[in-house]
């Protein structure tokens, strides 16, 4: 077994090619519950993982999410606020694509250090201005990696990599159908 970064890179070779022989394999949906706690508070729990059609019923409620909003939003600040959640998916996915692909290529990583900003502007979330987008005008991702037998030139093609492939940096910057209904 061959391991970099943590990675069981056989078995992560293993599961590229039996996606590429069986592309059904690949597809998945995550789900989350979520309540209500009053005011800006919300609870989320994981929900089952289906993947290939195969539902796993083993991460539901598994693991609890919480939200609030900072005090200077209205909030009590009792947890992260969705945009920061939307900063974290997005540090997630970067340490997952960039860890990944540097396994597949022989990268030793020691490390990665990640910082996240995102810009909103309250005019357009609050209606005040129809010509503000509600979401993050901005997001900027500053990234370190520590691999000190990797070439500058092999750090930048992971940066390249990650994006083409994070799935979370491809659902921010490309329209992505969301579809909300009334229970």
């Amino acid at each position: 077994m061959t391991v970099i970064n943590e990675i069981d890179v056989d078995a992560l070779q293993n599961s590229v090619d039996t996606i590429r022989a069986r592309p059904a394999l690949g597809r998945a949906t995550f789900a989350v519950d979520g309540s209500s706690r009053g005011g800006y508070r919300v609870t989320t729990r994981t929900g089952a993982l289906t993947q290939g059609g195969e539902r796993d019923g083993t991460r539901v409620a598994k693991f609890e999410m919480h939200s609030d909003e900072p005090v200077a939003a209205l909030g009590t600040d009792t947890a992260p606020s969705p945009a920061e959640y939307v900063l974290h998916a997005l540090a997630g996915c970067y340490t997952v694509t960039i860890t990944t692909h540097a396994a597949l290529r022989g990268v030793d990583l020691k490390g990665i250090r990640l910082e996240l900003e995102g810009d909103i502007d309250m005019r357009g979330f609050l209606g005040i201005d129809a010509q503000v987008r509600p979401g993050l005008q901005q997001i900027r991702v500053r990234v370190e990696l520590d691999a000190p037998d990797a070439s500058r030139e092999e750090l930048e093609e992971l940066i390249s990599l990650v994006e083409r492939r994070s799935a979370i940096r491809d659902t921010l910057v490309h329209p992505v159908d969301v579809v909300t209904t009334l229970a």
